[in-house]
């Protein structure tokens, strides 16, 4: 899977997970969020962007995304769910990474294209249900601008 970093340009996961650790290390007393959201984008087939940010709250932080194409049909259902397993999956890995490289106090979120307007409302009990279920806080709009603002500006 390659990452893009505006900054670094492409990336593999480990390059990735390494800058992110060298920018927590560099302030390790800061507090930090680490987002991951997954947006997605239908034409032929969908193109899926998960970005992961990293947020040294009151000082700026990085993102990198990854971005691929998938037939999940033309449900926006199916698409919300394969967007949020998407995202588990990522969380999960950094989430086993972060414990390895002795940072596991760094908390994962998730954040989910969906809110309280609009065509996603009926499922936001379902799908906020299937993130938390695994352990991790689920955010939806507004509050989630890793999938509706950083991730949802590179399915375009």
């Amino acid at each position: 899977m390659v990452f893009i970093s505006p900054t670094k340009g492409q990336l593999t996961f480990e390059a990735m997970f390494q800058d992110i650790v060298d920018f927590i290390l560099q302030h390790p007393d800061d507090h930090y969020r680490l987002i991951v959201g997954t947006d997605s984008q239908l034409r032929e087939s969908a193109c899926f962007v998960t970005a992961i940010v990293i947020h040294r709250v009151g000082k700026g932080g990085r993102y990198y995304y990854t971005r691929d194409q998938e037939n999940v049909g033309k449900s926006l259902r199916k698409r919300i769910f394969h967007e949020a397993s998407r995202s588990l999956a990522l969380a999960s890995e950094l989430s086993d990474r972060l414990a390895e490289a002795d940072l596991a106090g760094v908390e994962i979120e998730i954040h989910l294209d969906i809110g309280s307007s609009g065509d996603t409302r009926s499922i936001i009990k379902e799908v906020t249900g299937l993130v938390t279920g695994t352990g991790f806080p689920a955010y939806i709009k507004p509050e989630a601008y890793g999938a509706s603002s950083v991730a949802d500006r590179h399915t375009k």
